[in-house]
């Protein structure tokens, strides 16, 4: 059995990912987290859920899309939507 740590690898702190953060932050706040490969979405509800304490309305995987050559990542992108209401989320309290 998976832990949330093997399904949550770790957040995603790029300026594009941090300024929608913030932006969402008067409406339900968008998170985004590299996960693995093979993670479900309702797995990750479960696993930020248990990490943040929070609860989670929706999850978007990101699908990767044209030439796949090489190797492939070990990671996916997701993008987890809070309920309106939440708290606001800092990675680094969960640590």
């Amino acid at each position: 059995m998976r832990t949330v740590w093997d399904i949550i690898k770790s957040p995603v702190i790029t300026e594009k990912a941090l300024v929608a953060k913030e932006e969402t932050q008067d409406r339900r706040q968008l998170l985004t987290f590299r996960v693995d490969r093979r993670a479900t979405k309702p797995e990750i509800k479960n696993a930020v859920e248990s990490i943040f304490q929070v609860k989670v309305d929706k999850v978007r995987k990101m699908a990767r899309r044209g030439r796949t050559e090489g190797r492939k990542p070990s990671w996916k992108k997701a993008f987890v939507t809070l309920k309106h209401g939440e708290k606001p989320v800092d990675y680094g309290e969960a640590v």
